[in-house]
């Protein structure tokens, strides 16, 4: 092992010949680092809140909330009780106007909110006491809809006559209870009456009807009626405000759509002709095994129809706002809700998907102690997989002090904060402002009228805006491991189990369903992640299937993710538990060990395609790497390329630490292991950009080992100050490799960036 010393001196001088020549064309500065421009600052919801607002009242707070907060602007929120002006009103819009003016006088940004309250999509529908669903009055048939089943168990051979239900009917079908034999009978109905010859045999009878639900809110999976939404909403503030847009209105935001209503099972009444139009067959005889077991095709079933509902949900709500927002000349972005559902078929049907077509995919951390922190690599990472640039996340609203009931402290707020933006956050939405601060409805009140953050709540902002300002430049992440996101196992783990579905944000669970326990105590992705982050120190990406078979490459022993920006080379692929897996995804997988990758399967390999029979070629692709699985668990298998393959049936932190490093690799980046330290490495103009935090209580001080021969800076976010700092270069065994190591020094909830001069 060789070692080159620079000293201190030496490195700083170096940095101060460099500084003026590696800023030229570079996306961030140490000038724009100390003293963040406007646009860096953060913008919080400002809740026009339970009172009657007046231009006056937002005039007089706006100034304030700059120079004493540190504000940037605001993303405003009408809401709650006693709400005047009315909404959408033309006084209402004239306060809105003026506060346009006065925020294009002060140099701040407004992100237009697109409703009363929330969820999105009722324009204003929950306006309390307002009593005017106007989505709902103006579209009433283009509301949110639900499938209803109505079944009969009969005994054949007869003939059965019987009046369908109301509703758009999608099919009835016909399942023998032995055999699962389903035989679609919708043919067989004239006239609002089935007239059916019963064979011999125990047979169910089932009809599916999709209906309107009764809940104001617009037909998430019907872009239609999603564009009518934009119509009354979105267009009103353009028509108003034409010329604020792109300058002072910098984007759209939504706020909650979710499939979680209807009882858990929205649906849209165009459902059987847009999977027909995608997979040229009628979905009606899979109907059933959204609640039943239909014998071999089951999951594969859930999964077309699970996965398509969930398509239709990114392309109807996410989808459109965004297309309206470009087309405006502005950027989208939004969340939805829950995010933390461990099977996501009845929130977002697939949180990675929903965000394909938005600007800026978004997550919300409120509302207690919800674990929206095990979900923030989804929604960061398909930023990553759809090459997008910023990631959101609404935080802190509705959060107690962890410690005990009360307020968040600054510790809370600064932990936050640290592991969002190590996480690949990097648009911190703080909530909230609020106009009238003696009426908060969600605690924290995040302005200078709050004794609790006046002292240090510029401070933070200031702290946010210099994160902004280097993480919000682009570039590409790095990381050396991908993690499958196993959707096609989620959808084909769930059913309509009971008439509502689970609900629980921890993915479910009703203690006296047996079966969905066992299923749902078998999914491990989220817990693998962690493992990955607070139990080895590693970051990763989650690759979703599409992305798997449309993005990726193998080339020699690296599975490389090709977008224009965000590409990245991945030296361990990891699938996590999945009981089902795409045989697309599975050849690929193959083929990167084949190639010399290592791949790491945890608690289940997959024994089912997500096409209907293919299960065998599934079985046979699984046996070509474990012969002998049963004896084989524990092992490390190597092939004569080099490529590794491992099943470990518990994928604990201890075990993948097991596998992970003793596979002979070498990490991009590495520490003395410590759950509160965490990092991002992104690559911006070409140079490396490494952001270490911690989020803990006690003081940390480490070396630290980047990958690469390169001279770093210590750029000090909570300062402003950027520096030179001592580092050596170490040769490793392995050929060509060479690595710098440095020193952390990192206070309590304290964090600092490593940048590369080159």
């Amino acid at each position: 092992m060789r070692k080159f010393k620079f000293p201190l001196v030496l490195i700083f001088a170096i940095s101060l010949l460099f500084q003026s020549f590696n800023s030229a064309g570079q996306s961030f500065s140490p000038e724009k680092f100390a003293n963040p421009p406007i646009q860096y600052w953060p913008r919080p919801l400002w809740f026009w809140n339970n009172t009657e607002v007046t231009e006056n009242g937002v005039l007089q707070l706006m100034q304030a909330m700059r120079d004493k907060c540190g504000y940037g602007g605001f993303g405003v929120v009408p809401f709650g009780n006693n709400f005047k002006p009315e909404y959408l009103s033309e006084d209402y819009l004239k306060i809105y106007g003026a506060m346009l003016a006065k925020a294009k006088e002060l140099g701040l940004t407004i992100s237009l909110y697109d409703e009363f309250g929330f969820p999105s999509g009722s324009v204003g529908a929950f306006a309390e006491g307002d009593g005017k669903p106007r989505f709902q009055q103006k579209y009433s048939d283009m509301t949110i809809q639900r499938l209803d089943k109505a079944e009969e168990e009969i005994t054949g051979p007869l003939a059965y006559k019987k009046k369908i239900p109301g509703g758009k009917l999608m099919g009835a079908v016909a399942m023998e209870a032995e055999s699962k034999e389903r035989v679609d009978i919708t043919g067989s109905i004239a006239d609002g009456m089935l007239n059916w010859n019963v064979p011999s045999g125990r047979w169910k009878i089932m009809f599916f009807n999709c209906v309107i639900d009764g809940n104001p809110l617009a037909d998430y999976l019907n872009p239609e009626a999603v564009s009518h939404f934009t119509k009354m909403v979105h267009d009103v503030y353009y028509e108003h405000f034409k010329e604020y847009f792109g300058t002072v209105i910098y984007g759209t935001f939504f706020d909650e759509p979710s499939m979680y209503r209807a009882d858990f099972r929205m649906w849209t009444d165009s459902f059987n002709e847009k999977f027909i139009e995608k997979y040229g067959f009628n979905p009606v005889t899979m109907y059933p095994a959204m609640w039943y077991d239909i014998g071999p095709v089951t999951e594969s079933a859930r999964n077309y129809l699970f996965g398509l509902r969930g398509e239709l949900f990114a392309r109807g709500f996410p989808r459109v706002v965004n297309e309206w927002s470009v087309s405006h000349g502005i950027t989208a972005t939004g969340h939805i809700a829950p995010e933390e559902a461990l099977i996501p078929a009845n929130s977002s049907g697939d949180l990675m998907q929903t965000f394909k077509y938005l600007d800026i995919p978004g997550i919300d951390k409120i509302g207690g102690h919800r674990p929206a922190e095990n979900f923030y690599k989804l929604v960061s990472s398909s930023a990553y997989n759809w090459d997008k640039k910023l990631v959101m996340s609404e935080t802190f609203g509705a959060m107690p002090n962890y410690e005990e009931p009360g307020d968040l402290t600054w510790n809370d707020i600064w932990s936050v904060a640290n592991d969002q933006y190590t996480k690949g956050i990097n648009m911190l939405i703080p909530h909230a402002v609020w106009y009238d601060n003696t009426k908060v409805t969600y605690k924290p009140e995040l302005s200078y009228r709050n004794p609790l953050y006046a002292d240090s709540l510029k401070a933070f902002t200031t702290y946010l805006s210099r994160l902004n300002v280097i993480l919000q430049a682009g570039g590409r992440h790095v990381a050396d491991v991908a993690v499958l996101y196993p959707v096609h196992s989620l959808l084909g783990d769930h059913y309509f189990y009971t008439e509502t579905g689970p609900a629980n944000v921890d993915g479910f669970v009703d203690p006296n369903n047996q079966f969905y326990n066992e299923a749902v105590s078998k999914i491990d992705y989220v817990n693998v992640g962690i493992s990955l982050l607070n139990g080895n120190g590693l970051d990763f990406t989650y690759v979703h299937p599409d992305v798997l078979d449309e993005k990726c490459v193998i080339s020699g022993n690296r599975l490389e993710l090709k977008n224009s920006v965000n590409s990245e080379s991945f030296r361990v692929l990891i699938l996590p538990s999945c009981s089902m897996i795409s045989l697309s995804n599975l050849v690929k997988v193959i083929e990167f060990y084949n190639s010399g990758g290592l791949i790491l399967f945890t608690t289940r390999l997959p024994q089912k395609s997500s096409e209907p029979g293919r299960d065998r070629e599934v079985d046979s692709l699984i046996r070509s790497v474990f012969p002998k699985l049963e004896d084989d668990a524990w092992v490390m298998l190597e092939n004569k390329m080099g490529g590794k393959a491992c099943f470990l049936p518990d994928g604990d932190a201890i075990n993948l630490s097991e596998i992970l490093f003793g596979s002979g690799l070498e990490y991009d980046v590495s520490y003395s292991l410590n759950a509160d330290i965490q990092y991002i490495h992104k690559v911006i103009d070409g140079r490396n950009v490494y952001f270490f935090a911690n989020k803990g209580k006690s003081h940390i001080q480490t070396d630290v080992t980047v990958r690469g021969k390169m001279t770093l800076e210590m750029w000090d976010p909570h300062t402003g100050v950027t520096g030179g700092i001592s580092s050596e270069f170490v040769k490793k065994d392995i050929p060509e490799q060479v690595f710098t190591r440095t020193k952390l020094d990192l206070k309590p909830y304290h964090s600092c960036f490593l940048v590369e001069y080159l």
